[in-house]
């Protein structure tokens, strides 16, 4: 009667570990979904905050370059002897021709326009990282509780199979395997806690801490996104982070070119002033008006550096158009495998590793299988559940790819 009680708690053990294995839902109190963790790392992640600093640096340089050159204030006296002296005065405004102001502002424009394309570039980045590491910390702590379930099988199998030994009923052998497994489940335990402490850790550092705030995450491998449509995605290749910034920098490139031809064209002076004769006791009106003469310096050296840093900027634009539809492309074709593997492991193999830990199970308990039938089917059940995180891990990659470059996958639904 004991051996058969020992051995229905084997076998509900196992069920146990099944039904555990087959679950996925993660809950706590103290939890952290996905959603609050990005929201938690655009507030607090330092490298984001810079980053946004960038605009205010930005606006300051637009109000910059739209302000006028200040009058200069001259005073000139001629001989030092004081009743010989001649004083003048004037006020000196420098007028800036061939557009140059309005240049300069047409490239600080193009440069606020492209720190947001950056801005905008950082912010699907840091997303894309945050579901990424909120989804190896999710199977990470996925495979702490499953290492915890296998201890405390292993740890009742052992006493089983102790138990079985002394009665005789099983070769030492048995025992000696039962041990060997929970010592492996132990190993298997502690490099499983150690994992996810790592993924907390970086996860933790994207929010912005130096520790982990969140006792554990609240998310759902069985809710990620369905595949996106592929030309959906090309036809909007535009709007992708990479090109908005490429195309940013064309027109950045573009306009400091404006700039640098507007430099071809010389500043004039006007000056008006007074002059006082101590000698003649009597005061002249001063007018003067002074224009560089362009005969050797043109700026022609920085015009072809400003051309040919505009072509650089049409051509990575082009490379950056065939690199994002290319990486597209890709990303969707590692998401439907990784879907497929997917489907294939939770519909197939979860189902039949489940059913074959039940059989040897019921056949250990009728004493047709030995012990090690019954680990191996335990170990298959546990590396088919592995290569299903793994699986799903490799959507979640797939995934955080295609919001590195667009945001949010939703708009393509």
């Amino acid at each position: 009667m004991y051996q058969k009680k020992r051995l229905y708690l084997l076998a509900s053990g196992l069920l146990g570990l099944g039904l555990a294995l087959m679950s996925l839902e993660v809950g706590a109190q103290d939890g952290l979904t996905l959603e609050r963790a990005v929201s938690l790392a655009y507030e607090r992640n330092p490298e984001f905050s810079a980053a946004r600093s960038e605009i205010g640096i930005a606006s300051g340089l637009r109000r910059q370059a739209g302000v006028i050159p200040n009058p200069e204030l001259g005073f000139e006296v001629e001989d030092t002897q004081s009743d010989r002296q001649t004083r003048s005065i004037t006020i000196t405004q420098p007028i800036e021709l061939g557009g140059k102001r309005g240049a300069r502002i047409g490239v600080a424009d193009a440069n606020r326009s492209m720190v947001d394309a950056d801005l905008d570039f950082r912010r699907q980045g840091l997303r894309a990282d945050v579901i990424q590491a909120f989804f190896a910390a999710l199977r990470a702590q996925e495979g702490m509780q499953l290492a915890e379930a296998s201890l405390s099988l292993a740890e009742r199998a052992a006493k089983v199979a102790d138990a079985q030994v002394d009665a005789g009923k099983v070769s030492p052998v048995e025992a000696t395997r039962a041990d060997m497994q929970l010592a492996t489940v132990q190993l298997d335990l502690r490099r499983a806690r150690q994992e996810w402490d790592n993924a907390r850790q970086m996860l933790a550092r994207l929010l912005g801490t130096d520790a982990p705030e969140f006792g554990s995450l609240l998310g759902s491998f069985e809710h990620l996104p369905d595949v996106p449509s592929e030309s959906a995605l090309l036809a909007r290749v535009r709007e992708s982070a990479d090109m908005r910034r490429a195309l940013r920098q064309v027109a950045l490139s573009e306009a400091e070119l404006e700039l640098q031809r507007s430099q071809r064209y010389p500043d004039i002076s006007v000056s008006i002033g007074s002059q006082y004769d101590e000698i003649e006791r009597e005061r002249v009106n001063l007018v003067g008006l002074s224009v560089p003469l362009p005969l050797f310096d043109r700026n022609q050296g920085n015009v072809l550096a400003a051309a040919r840093r505009a072509e650089q900027a049409r051509d990575l634009r082009n490379a950056a158009e065939l690199r994002v539809r290319a990486e597209i492309q890709q990303a969707l074709r590692d998401w439907r495998t990784a879907r497929a593997d997917v489907e294939e492991i939770r519909n197939r193999i979860l189902p039949a590793g489940q059913r074959t830990v039940e059989a040897a199970t019921r056949g250990f308990s009728l004493g047709r299988f030995a012990f090690l039938d019954v680990l191996d089917a335990q170990r298959a059940l546990i590396d088919a559940r592995t290569r299903y995180l793994q699986s799903l891990q490799a959507v979640v990659d797939a995934w955080a790819r295609i919001e590195r470059l667009y945001g949010p996958t939703t708009t393509f639904e």
